[in-house]
């Protein structure tokens, strides 16, 4: 996979990228589609419109799959953070509703639920830890919450959740279950279906390989009018387009959560790098990135680091934390950054998370780096 995927990242050839858990680098791919919309622009206008939508809806479509979900279902997003807001601002809460999170969660999925405090609504936060993550998160649902919102893969350890067994867990007690799905689309198959989620989000610039600014929500078709919308414009409505119309209801599709103009731009780009997935297969995909932080786990251990990342987490997503040696994260990453090994510090450690097209040298000299510096 690594040779076939050389061409599409150039990065490789000039740093060690191990950061695709906050910002991945575009294929090629991205760059010449966004290159190409930019000259269109530039030198015609608005005239091929109609075929910047097919594009979009050609992403629509692989977003989607992606997923396992019906291509209506599908909305166009912002960000990870907007979706959350529209189920948390879109549910008709009553005094007293309870929402679960885990105690390890990335802010957009606290904050935006922390905010309803004014509401009556009440957060409780559970562990992971111990060798069941999902334990504790199965006796809160039993105790019948309103909604229990996760990340699929906890953004600091690596933690990768049952999804299926929470999700089942959920619909037998009644519970909403909402999804922060930005560790795992793009870098392992991810099924909406199989896992019973009500909702789950995801931007487009981390494992996807597309630009901030453009992401998707699924929202499960069963629930979509129990969320209240919040945004109104011309593009939500049923009828969007015949601007003649004066009567108006909400699209029976996502659609409802686009309130206004499309992001074509970032559209070219997520198309092109949902191509380049899909093209490759994403049990290949998931199998590449499996493969490479379990490698990196067996390297650094080797080399006498401690990891952070759980021993049931391994080598089962893209994110792997690990010590460094009594020293300041911070430190060692800025030093680790100085010598072209681009990562990040977290979880109080240091995190590597490398993507399906990244050489196995990179590993090497990442981890050669990283003992030098932290001195195991």
């Amino acid at each position: 996979m690594e040779t076939l995927l050389n061409n599409e990242f150039p990065v490789n050839q000039e740093f060690a990228y191990l950061n695709h858990a906050a910002v991945a680098p575009w294929p090629e791919s991205a760059r010449r589609a966004v290159a190409d919309f930019a000259q269109q622009n530039t030198h015609a206008g608005a005239a091929h419109y109609p075929d910047w939508l097919v594009v979009e809806s050609q992403l629509r479509a692989n977003l989607a799959q992606m997923i396992n979900a019906p291509t209506e279902a599908a909305a166009f997003v912002k960000n990870t953070s907007e979706a959350l807001s529209f189920v948390a601002y879109g549910i008709d809460w009553q005094q007293g509703d309870r929402v679960v999170i885990p105690d390890e969660e990335f802010p957009s999925n606290r904050i935006v639920w922390e905010s309803l405090r004014e509401k009556g609504v009440v957060v409780e936060t559970v562990s992971l830890s111990g060798e069941d993550p999902e334990e504790k998160l199965l006796h809160a649902i039993a105790q019948s919450p309103r909604l229990v919102s996760v990340s699929a893969v906890q953004y600091a350890t690596g933690i990768r959740l049952d999804l299926k067994r929470i999700g089942e867990a959920c619909k037998a007690n009644g519970v909403l279950f909402c999804v922060d799905a930005i560790q795992i689309i793009g870098a392992l198959q991810f099924d909406v279906q199989a896992c019973h989620c009500d909702f789950a989000m995801a931007d487009g610039h981390k494992w996807l390989l597309g630009p901030e600014g453009l992401g998707v929500f699924y929202i499960r078709p069963e629930v979509m009018d129990q969320l209240t919308l919040n945004e109104y414009g011309w593009h939500m409505i049923e009828h969007a387009g015949d601007y003649s119309r004066t009567d108006w209801t909400p699209a029976s599709s996502a659609r409802r959560f686009e309130c206004g103009s499309p992001n074509l731009l970032a559209a070219h780009a997520l198309k092109a790098s949902t191509d380049l997935l899909i093209t490759e297969g994403m049990d290949r995909v998931e199998k590449a990135i499996c493969e490479k932080t379990q490698y990196l786990a067996d390297a650094l251990q080797q080399a006498g680091a401690r990891l952070i990342t759980p021993e049931h987490s391994i080598g089962r997503s893209g994110i792997l934390t690990f010590n460094t040696n009594g020293k300041d994260p911070k430190d060692v990453w800025q030093a680790l950054m100085k010598e072209r090994v681009i990562c990040m510090h977290r979880g109080g450690g240091l995190r590597f998370s490398p993507h399906c097209h990244t050489p196995q040298s990179t590993l090497d000299a990442a981890v050669l780096a990283a003992a030098r510096i932290c001195k195991w």
